[in-house]
């Protein structure tokens, strides 16, 4: 016979405590009460029922497991690892060019100097060829204990940086990265959705090479003609258009895995000083920068923008009446930018090394303000010892608190982890000739640039050309001496119809001999075309000696057409010439397409998207139907 207290009746017994000794009792035969005794049925199920009742309460209280704590993020793990001038170092950006640096060179070794023992954040990279840039990009990321954030100026996608290197001295092109059309191009196109594939291909092509935030796009409203230093860079002077081009770019940059940022805020578009060399002021009240400059900033950052670059500008209705550049106002970049607009992502200055900045304050006393101000990444500091090491300092002796400087930290540590750094800091080099430069993407380049040109002046209807290829006609290029591809691809697409094309280059610099040449050899011709090569942010030197020149084209009546590669306010300068476009910037996809709407390959359709004064009003433009070829060609 099994015992009693085996099994599970036993088990339950053991539970019972007083009730199951009484039961025992009574089933062994009332030993304790002196005899047998049979116990009535009602007693021997209350004993039971009080067994089971028992049973189900433990004798001595459980004891409560101590939850697993959560896992620390990897962010968090980081954080806490970081010393003061570890912590320090991840706000510093230094500026690296995108060449070949061997190890042991001395540009290798400066970069690893500030990796290894300064602990920098972040580098921003230069010009520079895509898998150059990617396979240095591998080798700096080994080095870092933390993994680098790089960002890179792809104002016009990844070609703006990696693309045009040419080969001396057989001016070989070596080709790169899609280079687009500038964003003055995509206003004049008006298409929202041109804006996002653009953003969309700047974002593919440089996560491919190892670069994590595009400093893209230009975000402000270029509406004085006298600026030297935005110009085509800005979507135009509309703020509305501005604000809808440009959260259609950043949508497009941040879907496909980049940081977009927003610049130069609060805005530097009505400035007619190059805050590379010195302090512009904007004078406008608090109304009109609210309705105008401010506004594609607020409309990005409610889109869920995720950086911003600060400008080296002052503007003193947003500052409390002070002369101090925005870069280093806590009124503009805490109140306004963080407190007011709601922005809580990356604040990265503009380059501390321009003259607006560096003039006025050491390296070290100017990372400090800045971070002071609100800024979160220093970037491009001209000594990076220096700003570290005045860092660290000002938390010293209590100018900064740690506390401070940690809000930033995070931040950084926050899209690194946001960009994947915390899974992968490598980038594979095989990958990157199906990514970057790819025919599909080149497309959309070629699309935006037809869809661009703008046509302004087109007298006696001479626009779309003719095309006789017996004709004789002379191609000038205007352009800096550095500018080795301006006009090349123009002048190609339009020798295919004109066989008999002679080109000519005046560079700046170039003299009243000079020009005069070109003069004599316009007398005759049946056609001259002048292309306008400006720099990236539209200026060009001798404005005055070629003004004179086109207009000396028109008194001798030579047919003429003046195709403006950047800067569209040039006309101002000469305003009865016969014929005038914009393509908008010279890049291979907006020069071919300057020839094809010449000859009428397709509808120009642009419109301008900023006033040219004192001719052309904001959205001028002369429609010019594609031409229609004659049944049979010839």
């Amino acid at each position: 016979m099994m015992p009693l207290t085996a099994g599970p009746a036993g088990r339950a017994l053991r539970r019972g405590g007083v009730a199951a000794s009484w039961l025992i009792a009574v089933a062994c035969g009332g030993a304790l009460l002196g005899g047998p005794q049979e116990p009535a049925p009602e007693v021997v199920q209350e004993a039971v029922a009080s067994i089971e009742v028992e049973a189900e309460l433990p004798s001595e209280p459980l004891v409560q497991p101590t939850p697993e704590p959560e896992p620390l993020s990897w962010e968090e793990r980081t954080f806490r690892e970081l010393t003061l001038r570890e912590k320090v170092g991840q706000l510093i950006m230094p500026w690296v060019l995108g060449d070949f640096a061997p190890e042991g060179s001395p540009s290798h070794e400066r970069v690893v100097e500030y990796i290894e023992e300064h602990g920098i954040g972040g580098v921003i990279m230069s010009v520079g060829t895509p898998h150059e840039v990617a396979a240095k990009l591998n080798d700096f990321q080994q080095h870092a204990k933390v993994p680098l954030l790089v960002a890179a100026d792809l104002e016009t996608g990844a070609g703006f940086r990696m693309n045009g290197a040419v080969y001396m001295p057989g001016t070989i092109a070596l080709g790169g990265a899609t280079n687009f059309p500038s964003l003055m191009a995509v206003g004049a196109a008006g298409d929202e959705d041109l804006a996002y594939q653009m953003g969309r291909i700047t974002a593919v092509e440089a996560r491919a090479v190892g670069i994590h935030v595009p400093f893209a796009p230009v975000l402000d409203v270029n509406n004085n003609p006298d600026n030297p230093i935005i110009n085509v860079r800005s979507f135009g002077e509309d703020p509305v258009e501005v604000s809808r081009m440009g959260t259609a770019f950043v949508a497009g940059i941040q879907d496909y895995g980049a940081i977009a940022t927003g610049k130069h805020f609060p805005g530097h578009g009505d400035t007619d000083t190059d805050s590379h060399l010195a302090l512009p002021v904007i004078r406008h009240d608090r109304a009109r920068m609210d309705s105008v400059e401010l506004m594609p900033f607020r409309a990005a950052i409610d889109a869920g923008m995720g950086a911003i670059m600060t400008a080296h500008i002052s503007v003193p209705s947003l500052n409390g009446g002070v002369r101090e550049p925005s870069t280093l106002s806590p009124m503009v970049l805490t109140s306004v930018l963080r407190e007011q607009l709601g922005f809580d992502g990356i604040i990265f200055t503009d380059a501390m090394d321009m003259s607006a900045i560096a003039r006025r304050h050491n390296a070290g006393d100017a990372a400090v303000r800045a971070l002071e101000a609100g800024a979160d990444v220093i970037l491009m500091p001209p000594n990076v010892e220096q700003a570290v090491e005045g860092i660290v300092e000002a938390v010293r002796t209590g100018r900064l608190t740690e506390e401070r400087i940690d809000q930033s930290v995070r931040r950084v540590l926050g899209a690194k982890a946001q960009v994947g750094l915390d899974q992968e800091r490598f980038v594979p080099l095989e990958q990157i000739g199906r990514l970057v430069g790819t025919p599909e993407h080149t497309q959309v380049a070629d699309e935006i640039a037809r869809r661009s040109m703008t046509i302004l002046k087109n007298g006696s209807n001479l626009l779309p050309l003719i095309g006789t290829r017996s004709a004789s006609v002379l191609s000038i290029s205007i352009r800096r001496r550095s500018d080795l591809l301006a006009g090349r691809y123009f002048n190609s697409a339009l020798r295919e119809t004109y066989p008999r094309l002679r080109t000519l280059d005046l560079e700046s610099g170039s003299d009243d001999s000079d020009y005069a040449n070109a003069l004599r050899r316009a007398r005759g011709q049946n056609l001259v075309v002048v292309g306008t090569y400006s720099s990236y942010a539209g200026s060009l030197d001798d404005r005055d000696r070629m003004a004179e020149f086109i207009e000396d084209l028109g008194r001798l009546g030579v047919p003429h057409v003046v195709v403006s590669f950047g800067n569209p306010y040039l006309i101002s300068g000469f305003p009865e010439t016969q014929a005038y476009m914009l393509a908008w910037n010279g890049s291979e996809a907006s020069q071919r397409a300057a020839a094809g709407a010449l000859l009428g390959e397709f509808d120009v359709l642009g419109r301008v998207p900023t006033r040219i004064p004192p001719v052309f009003a904001l959205g001028d433009g002369i429609a010019v139907p594609q031409k229609v070829q004659a049944a049979g060609g010839g």
